[in-house]
């Protein structure tokens, strides 16, 4: 009899455990964008692989603060498309995750799930520079 409640107790314990980290890798905080430059990206952990990196977020061209946004990345995809437009202006969608308890899943609790290059620079409010050719349109109207 003691027995059977010992074990069921440990399968109660680990069918809650389960339910947490279901629930704490599924359901985000906040979510969002930033927009920058990526000045580092690495792929870190003993066991638990996982890409960490930084953004540079300048917020006046020339100005000589710089803040950093640092960030994970889990899915190996989307490492890989921040590896191809390293050194180039983008945008990430991130999603803030909290009550995971180990670094395991991250050494950041921003997780980016998505990247695209930002091909505007705002310079002040409705002031913006083109950091990229508009495409064929642009060149025609140069003739």
């Amino acid at each position: 009899m003691t027995l059977k409640r010992i074990i069921l107790a440990l399968l109660v314990l680990a069918l809650a455990v389960a339910a947490y980290f279901a629930v704490a890798l599924n359901w985000s905080y906040s979510s969002g964008e930033r927009a920058g430059w990526i000045q580092k990206l690495s792929d870190k952990g003993w066991v638990c692989k996982t890409w960490e990196g930084e953004l540079a977020l300048v917020s006046m061209p020339g100005s000589a603060t710089v803040e950093k946004f640092l960030f994970t990345v889990s899915d190996p995809q989307v490492a890989a498309e921040l590896v191809k437009v390293m050194g180039k202006r983008v945008t990430l969608h991130y999603e803030e995750k909290v009550g995971l308890p180990t670094s395991c899943f991250g050494e950041t609790r921003h997780y980016v799930t998505k990247v695209s290059i930002a091909t505007d620079i705002s310079l002040s409010p409705g002031v913006v520079v083109q950091s990229a050719p508009a495409g064929p349109a642009a060149s025609a109207a140069g003739k």
